[in-house]
């Protein structure tokens, strides 16, 4: 029988107090996503999929359910022994128990631009431990590096409501299942695939890429007859939850680089409550998220809404991708004539 995610919790908790906390923390965050999950299936509000007159923190355009779904993870955090609450839905970090000794970093809906086509959006969360030190200053509490995290992990409304969780020691997924009152385990333990032949970017920024993620992409859609001499398949569902999971099922690379349009030469992504998450999950699958060269794990944020390019999934694809960046022309098998041939250049 799958072992329930109270079951996994206790055990990976142990006797250990601040363990025991992350766990109570992420039982409160899994009813608040089953909360979630039933108000988007009623309809999610009003008009769930409309522009507010507001944007968040980010420069982004809250929608309906944006606001609703931060209001239901913020009561959980409240319920929980969360110091700071950290949220993109949020100008600054609110601060919540005194004697809290978490702190919370949530994307309450990531994939909204999707919430009026019916497609899979989500919630990514990070808990991070808030000391004395935090106190003193609360910002600084969201500007320690995602290596430090307790626990991270992602919810999927979807066909199915799923959590991806990591709590430092291996990735787990489990599913909401009525019929069992809770979430149960599904599939073990999620292992990505050092190599792929099938790769995640909207491509219709193309002609903004710097030459490096472009000559990457010329070679992938090259195919068997150019320089990766194998066929790769593009797959860009724009809800980074879906995308993941769909890479820690069967492998992948995820890329949304920074590039030349005005406000993303550092990436769109944020770091402390999109890409660390994401990050601590799938390199406790074996894969590896970088910010193109250096680990996003060891990347001290700037704050809250701090962003970051991100390339995540299976290793060695992921590792290739820093080599086209870095040096282009350490690339022995890469021909110049691959840099004029694409899908999206004559």
């Amino acid at each position: 029988m799958p072992s329930s995610l109270d079951a996994y919790l206790q055990s990976a908790a142990g006797a250990d107090p601040t363990r025991e906390k992350v766990a109570e923390t992420v039982r409160e965050l899994a009813a608040a996503a089953v909360k979630l999950r039933d108000i988007i299936i009623a309809g999610g509000g009003d008009n769930p999929g409309s522009s507010r007159e507001a944007t968040n923190a980010g420069g982004d355009v809250q929608k309906e359910l944006d606001v609703v779904a931060d209001r239901v993870f913020l009561e959980a955090a409240k319920a929980s022994a969360i110091a700071f609450y950290g949220s993109e839905e949020q100008d600054e970090p609110v601060a919540l128990d005194p004697a809290g000794t978490l702190a919370l970093a949530i994307d309450p809906l990531d994939g909204s631009s999707n919430i009026d086509t019916n497609v899979s959006v989500g919630t990514i969360f990070s808990i991070l431990p808030a000391t004395d030190e935090h106190r003193a200053d609360p910002a600084s509490v969201f500007r320690q590096p995602g290596s430090r995290q307790l626990g991270a992990g992602f919810f999927i409304y979807g066909p199915q409501l799923l959590l991806v969780l990591s709590l430092g020691n291996g990735t787990s997924v489990f599913i909401f299942s009525p019929a069992a009152g809770g979430f149960v385990e599904l599939n073990g333990a999620a292992s990505i695939p050092e190599r792929t032949s099938e790769f995640a970017i909207n491509a219709s920024n193309y002609r903004h890429w710097d030459p490096q993620i472009r000559n990457y992409i010329d070679d992938c859609l090259a195919g068997a007859e150019g320089p990766r001499e194998r066929e790769f398949n593009m797959r860009w569902i724009a809800s980074m939850v879906a995308d993941g999971y769909r890479i820690l099922v069967r492998g992948g690379i995820f890329l949304y680089p920074g590039d030349a349009r005005k406000g993303y030469a550092k990436g769109r992504l944020r770091l402390v409550y999109e890409a660390n998450p994401v990050a601590f999950c799938v390199e406790n699958a074996g894969g590896l998220a970088t910010d193109g060269i250096n680990r996003i794990l060891d990347i001290v944020p700037e704050g809250l809404h701090a962003r970051t390019p991100l390339a995540f999934g299976s290793r060695r694809e992921v590792e290739r991708v820093g080599r086209y960046i870095a040096d282009p022309a350490a690339l022995s098998e890469r021909s110049p004539l691959f840099g004029k041939r694409s899908l999206f250049r004559a």
